[in-house]
């Protein structure tokens, strides 16, 4: 094998827009060492593809149809535990890039970051570091300090907050139970846990509380 094909840092981009996939592509293409080795566009199609293919980094959309980035992250964390992760989100760091970090990201990037912003989060992930830009370190020094000052929300598990996102998103119990493959007993009794902990009594107080905090479009 060459010291260029040894070099060459693969990448699989998830995002459920075409256009986005091509424009990552693009992007890409321009830089020697990163090759875009297949794209997926669903959380489903990374999690088969991962299966037959083998990558350096993946580049994965938050927002995904099946499967979300989300739910797709805490399954890596069982199956490629190694695979360095940076989420793309439309969403900006001081809304999610913590809670993705603190579940096993390595980085981190609202979609209107910059190209080589993109590139740096690549290459400096896929040699074992992580990703994060000045606005998320100073979250991540806040949340040190101010943890007992910290948002409702971000006292939930991972599981928690995934079933919280789904049920504040208008999802049935029934729903998110096939969705997460567990039974509807454990989503209710998920939901019970997650009304307690935030002091919250119906679903609707939840979508109410996810809106005004921008955890649901």
């Amino acid at each position: 094998m060459s010291e260029t094909r040894r070099n060459t840092i693969r990448v699989l981009v998830a995002d459920d827009h075409t256009v986005v996939r091509q424009g990552l592509r693009q992007i890409l293409s321009k830089t020697p060492d990163l090759v875009v080795v297949d794209e997926a566009e669903t959380g489903n199609q990374v999690v088969e593809k991962l299966q037959t293919i083998q990558i350096d980094v993946l580049v994965m959309d938050m927002e995904m149809p099946e499967k979300t980035g989300w739910d797709v992250l805490l399954d890596l964390k069982i199956t490629h535990p190694q695979l360095p992760v940076v989420i793309l989100s439309i969403y900006s760091e001081d809304q999610f890039g913590v809670r993705f970090l603190k579940a096993g990201a390595s980085g981190y990037l609202p979609k209107t970051s910059a190209p080589d912003q993109l590139v740096e989060a690549i290459r400096r992930v896929a040699h074992g570091g992580k990703f994060i830009s000045p606005n998320l370190a100073e979250q991540l020094v806040h949340t040190l300090d101010k943890d007992s000052q910290k948002p409702l929300h971000e006292i939930l598990s991972d599981r928690e907050f995934q079933v919280f996102r789904m049920i504040a998103s208008g999802k049935s119990i029934k729903t998110i139970a096939n969705g997460l493959a567990i039974s509807a007993a454990t989503v209710s009794t998920h939901r019970a846990h997650i009304l307690e902990k935030m002091n919250l009594k119906t679903n609707a107080d939840l979508t109410l509380y996810a809106s005004k905090h921008r955890i649901i479009s």
